[in-house]
């Protein structure tokens, strides 16, 4: 009797003991769960919104800007090239124009007097001259890459074989304004009427004419009041004098407009504005 009395006591304190399962951690040594830090919402920066074509005119610093300002999301530049010569496929920047049912056309790069391109030319992939190593005639570029990007390039920092890669290209020169500075060393004696692009480094584009000027006058007076209302980040020196031309459709809010004289000459290539 004395037995059971003993083993009873032992199923009873064991009764009373709580149980741990393997599992269970003490209760000092509990898992803490970490929660994780909360994702912390950006302000969305608002993206500026496409700007439509439009007519410029204004004096700056004395010289006389006419053009079209344009925002290369909504339009683009294309080149046209005439492989027969100056004048041989579009006697002005009107035709030009109309042919391709642009809003406006400017003429392009310089061009040898035997008429071939003094540079490179691409137009709808279509290679046409060498490219310029030497003259500061072909010391910039403003080209189209295949994903439609275009921008203004100094001919050192593009180089031959990328040149040839592009879209569209035209070799030009020299470069008026380089990362929002006059270019120094331009010609300060020889006024001529200019045909020019400038380029903000983003999406705003303006081509057009000047009225006669010297290079260094341009170059300054671009810096200074840039005739598109943006600060010019670089800006790209087209053929002047007697090749400068400039035709504005009556699509955009100011035109028709075409400024080429009696006295001037074919050329061998142009810019053609066009809608996207």
């Amino acid at each position: 009797m004395r037995f059971l009395a003993i083993a009873s006591w032992f199923v009873l304190l064991a009764s009373c003991t709580p149980a741990r399962g393997p599992l269970a951690p003490p209760p000092d040594k509990a898992v803490r769960r970490v929660q994780p830090h909360a994702a912390v919402a950006q302000p969305e920066v608002p993206l500026r919104p496409p700007e439509s074509a439009r007519t410029t005119r204004g004096d700056f610093s004395g010289i006389a800007f006419e053009g079209v300002a344009f925002d290369s999301r909504s339009q683009r530049l294309v080149a046209a090239d005439q492989a027969g010569g100056p004048g041989s496929q579009f006697p002005d920047a009107a035709s030009a124009g109309r042919s391709r049912g642009g809003l406006a056309a400017v003429n392009g790069g310089f061009f040898t007097p035997a008429g071939e391109p003094l540079g490179l030319v691409v137009a709808s992939g279509k290679r046409t001259g060498t490219w310029n190593t030497a003259s500061s005639l072909g010391s910039g570029a403003w080209h189209e890459d295949s994903s439609g990007q275009s921008a203004i390039t100094r001919r050192e920092n593009l180089g031959r074989t990328r040149a040839s890669t592009m879209r569209e290209l035209v070799q030009a020169g020299p470069l008026l304004v380089a990362n929002g500075h006059p270019v120094a060393g331009l010609d300060a004696i020889k006024p001529a009427v200019r045909t020019l692009m400038l380029w903000d480094g983003g999406s705003r584009w303006w081509i057009g004419r000047a009225s006669a000027c010297t290079l260094a006058q341009l170059a300054a007076a671009l810096s200074a009041s840039p005739p598109a209302a943006w600060p010019v980040r670089h800006a790209l020196n087209l053929d002047g004098g007697r090749s400068s031309e400039l035709w504005i459709s009556d699509l955009l809010a100011g035109g028709p407009v075409s400024r080429r004289p009696p006295w001037n000459r074919p050329v061998r290539n142009f810019l053609i504005l066009m809608p996207r």
